[in-house]
């Protein structure tokens, strides 16, 4: 049976996977992008506006534009929240965004700052309903997401409110799971703990958020390359993590250097950014799937 996330789907299969911005704000937004090219939509609440009617309303309308060129639908979402990992209280804290979010119908959520194990691990357990137990004593403690928002959820995933919930569990933690968190390891802070946050299940994808990173090193200006040593040395400590906990590790990628990044082991590629354009993001890629191997439909 296919994957219900065509980012799962990719990534259990080995196949990098690139993702984009939405092609506009609400429903008419949702429409629009239903048919992207991507393999997920990257979704900014950190920067934007934190406007849970809006992201219900793009998410109806992705739902309403049909299924993607690869059969699934509606195309991934991954949002970006607007909380910082600091430490476990805050997570505790500001944990009713973490359920707002999926109740949205998303496929997953991006923690920012992702400071210390004790954020990691409060980020994944209230993205998780109580009954789900795998890695509960090993790890984590029971799941703190709570009822009400599956319907809604369900509905968009196009399946039933029970198999909703036995699918909305992160993976890789969970092998069938549909959910996937991630983490931005992108101050000094964060780096400092890298190695055990990383340690925490259930977390699928990390990055090093350069543009973050550039200013916690003391770099403001250096936020594309070429990096200085500092930053440099911050990125391979991220990478090493993300290898050492089989966790996909995220990186922009361009027309010119994606086929180096992905044999590197890059396998999340960020596409858009301020200084490359649309065209260079859906071109990048292009270039690498043919190098990896992709073939129609997407």
């Amino acid at each position: 049976m296919p994957r219900v996330n065509r980012a799962v789907e990719l990534l259990a299969q080995g196949q990098p996977i690139y993702y984009d911005r939405p092609a506009g704000p609400g429903r008419e937004g949702g429409r629009e992008t239903a048919g992207t090219w991507a393999d997920y939509i990257s979704y900014d609440m950190e920067h934007a506006p934190y406007d849970i009617a809006a992201l219900r309303d793009f998410m109806r309308g992705l739902d309403e534009g049909g299924s993607t060129r690869s059969g699934h639908r509606p195309p991934a979402v991954i949002v970006t929240l607007p909380l910082d990992g600091t430490d476990e209280a805050v997570i505790r804290a500001n944990s009713w965004m973490i359920k707002q979010v999926p109740a949205c119908g998303v496929y997953g959520l991006l923690l920012c700052h992702a400071e210390t194990p004790g954020a990691v691990k409060a980020f994944v357990e209230c993205a998780r309903y109580p009954f789900n137990g795998l890695g509960v004593g090993r790890g984590l403690d029971e799941g703190r997401r709570n009822s009400g928002g599956q319907a809604n959820a369900a509905a968009v995933w196009g399946v039933p409110i029970r198999e909703y919930l036995r699918l909305a569990d992160p993976r890789p933690l969970n092998p069938r799971g549909e959910l996937l968190l991630g983490v931005k390891i992108e101050n000094k802070r964060a780096l400092s703990n890298v190695e055990a946050s990383l340690k925490v299940p259930g977390i699928a994808f990390a990055e090093w958020g350069p543009g973050d990173m550039a200013m916690s090193l003391g770099y403001p200006w250096n936020v594309d390359p070429p990096y200085p040593e500092p930053m440099l040395d911050a990125r391979v400590r991220v990478f090493a993590a993300c290898r050492a906990n089989a966790i996909a590790f995220l990186e922009m990628v361009t027309p010119e250097t994606v086929i180096g990044l992905l044999d590197e082991g890059v396998m999340i590629g960020a596409t858009t950014s301020p200084v490359l354009t649309a065209r260079g993001g859906r071109e990048a890629a292009a270039i690498g799937r043919r190098h990896t191997g992709r073939t129609l439909p997407w």
